[in-house]
């Protein structure tokens, strides 16, 4: 998701939400009565654990737990199964809480029902400030097409409305707010961006990837108030969905200061690995990854984009889409101005993340990360979501020791029209969690939500169902890069764990290790594929305090 993308500055007035700290849970816990799936291997299962001082203590069969427990308070789960705390890999919490909290598009069936909405909305909430929303996605659209300024014209003519698409990568944005930022049929597409046109040479109101900056900087920026706010919404909601921890992404400096502010009142419950924006990522660049007092909130590093996204046809391609063959994808970063930057990460052991979508941008990331790391494998650099990649350079990801940051639920939706995208051939490489894991690679799975739900449920089904959430599966979606359950939990608690140079304490329930717990209501290393999406967070825990229970 584009870091440019900004949302509604007046949130803070329109919604209060009390950060009260969390509750301690003194003298230690003893959780017991569903299966425990601890992550380790040869020691897979236990019938029991015991957190003492925020960190496991035993692990083990329930009598020795109860030696061990001493006057720790007890946790039943009644048939439900835990496991190693889960971690979103790559998700947007900032935008996770504004999601929740302004114009949300998610779902829209069809560019008629996106103008409805747009409509309400402008009922309820009169004024002349621009309407931003964001989640709206086309392609189960019986319109067939991406929406345009004129279906926004109809139902709001005199004032801007700015809607973005799912990925961050696109706009659409109606006359007024097309007049807001001076785009005209005379305005050029700026370098790795695209101003869509009709027929007549006139702009559509879609901007693609770098052409929403020209929106962007006339659209009033969230207040610092409203971005503390969204970031406690975001993590309340993803501590309730199960996530301990998240690798927070395009962070700016606000948001560090906002998380570090609720961190510091008790009132951050899930731990946060963020990696700047570049026109942030300054103090990381020169001193290195740093965290706060409570550990809660780390910087490990900056974020770049080598491409766009797949739907708005801005991911990088070695050769043209299938669907439009005029074009194939923009390039989004420099070769000449990223590597020094890569230069300067490795100077101080930063961490790099560069977004990479198609096959074209994917090769140049393990190319220019080549050229930096100069045969160095103990970096942990990541590319994110490695969605499309040309079968050769697969093997490449465990050769340079590259990570694979992978979203599941992104092929169960992508699926439906990366086909016509990218034509059959490609589609050899595209979502290919098996042959990255065969081939010796680390992949730590997220969600990249507000992209997707950010839900860890949908991740984990998807990796191991390769279906969409009603058990569809074309015929091209490669049900052979479908992974094991083991593989699947492994992507969702050591993997993110290693990704961050954490693996040493999280992401298995080990004795020593930190006490981070997630629990379902089902067994979801048992049940039916399609039960998986029945099962509810229950239990979260994070350094051994419990941070939601239903």
């Amino acid at each position: 998701m584009s870091s440019a993308l900004k949302l509604l500055a007046a949130l803070g007035a329109a919604v209060t939400l009390s950060a009260a700290p969390l509750p301690k849970n003194d003298g230690g816990l003893l959780i017991y009565g569903g299966p425990i799936h601890t992550g380790v291997a040869g020691a897979p299962l236990a019938q029991a654990i015991v957190i003492k001082d925020g960190r496991i203590a035993y692990v083990g069969d329930l009598a020795g737990a109860r030696a061990a427990a001493g006057g720790a308070k007890t946790i039943d789960l009644k048939g439900a199964a835990a496991f190693p705390g889960f971690v979103d890999a790559h998700a947007h919490l900032t935008y996770i809480g504004l999601r929740e909290l302004t114009l949300n598009l998610e779902g829209t069936p069809s560019a008629a029902a996106l103008a409805k909405r747009v409509e309400a909305w402008d009922k309820t909430h009169p004024g002349t400030e621009p309407i931003q929303g964001r989640g709206w996605i086309e392609t189960h659209w019986p319109e067939n097409r991406f929406p345009t300024r004129q279906d926004l014209d109809a139902v709001v003519p005199g004032r801007a409305v700015v809607l973005y698409r799912a990925d961050g990568h696109a706009l659409v944005a109606n006359s007024a707010a097309l007049k807001l930022a001076g785009v005209t049929r005379d305005t050029p597409d700026p370098s790795g961006g695209r101003i869509e046109r009709d027929a007549k040479g006139e702009p559509t109101g879609m901007l693609i990837d770098n052409a929403m900056g020209l929106m962007d900087a006339r659209l009033p920026a969230p207040s610092p108030a409203s971005i503390r706010q969204a970031l406690a919404v975001g993590s309340r909601v993803y501590a309730e969905r199960g996530w301990t921890g998240v690798d927070n992404v395009s962070v700016s400096a606000i948001d560090i200061a906002s998380l570090n502010s609720l961190a510091a009142e008790g009132a951050l419950p899930i731990r946060t690995d963020n990696f700047m924006q570049p026109e942030d990522a300054g103090e990381v660049l020169k001193r290195g990854p740093f965290e706060d007092a409570s550990g809660r909130v780390r910087v490990r590093g900056i974020k770049l984009y080598m491409d766009g996204a797949l739907g708005s046809r801005g991911a990088a391609l070695l050769k043209p889409y299938s669907d439009r063959p005029d074009i194939s994808g923009l390039l989004l970063s420099d070769h000449d101005k990223t590597l020094p930057i890569l230069k300067q990460a490795i100077a101080v052991k930063a961490q790099v993340a560069m977004h990479a979508i198609g096959d074209r941008g994917n090769r140049l990331t393990l190319d220019w990360y080549q050229e930096a790391l100069a045969g160095d494998t103990s970096r942990r650099w990541r590319i994110e979501h490695s969605q499309i990649l040309d079968p050769a350079d697969i093997p490449r990801f465990a050769q340079l020791g590259v990570i694979a940051s992978m979203q599941p639920s992104h092929a169960i939706g992508d699926l439906y029209f990366a086909p016509a995208r990218l034509g059959p051939d490609r589609l050899v490489g595209a979502y290919a969690w098996k042959s990255l894991l065969d081939s010796g690679a680390v992949i730590c799975a997220g969600s990249d939500a507000p992209v997707e739900k950010g839900d860890p449920l949908i991740e984990f089904y998807a990796a191991v169902a390769r279906r969409d959430l009603k058990g569809f599966a074309g015929p091209d979606w490669g049900l052979n890069q479908r992974v094991s359950r083991e593989q699947a939990l492994r992507m969702l608690t050591w993997a993110p764990a290693y990704a961050v140079f954490r693996d040493d304490e999280l992401g298995t329930l080990e004795v020593g290790k930190r006490a981070d717990v997630t629990a379902f209501s089902k067994d979801i290393m048992t049940v039916p594929e399609a039960d998986i999406l029945k099962a509810r967070a229950v239990l979260t825990i994070v350094d051994g305090r419990v941070v939601y229970r239903r």
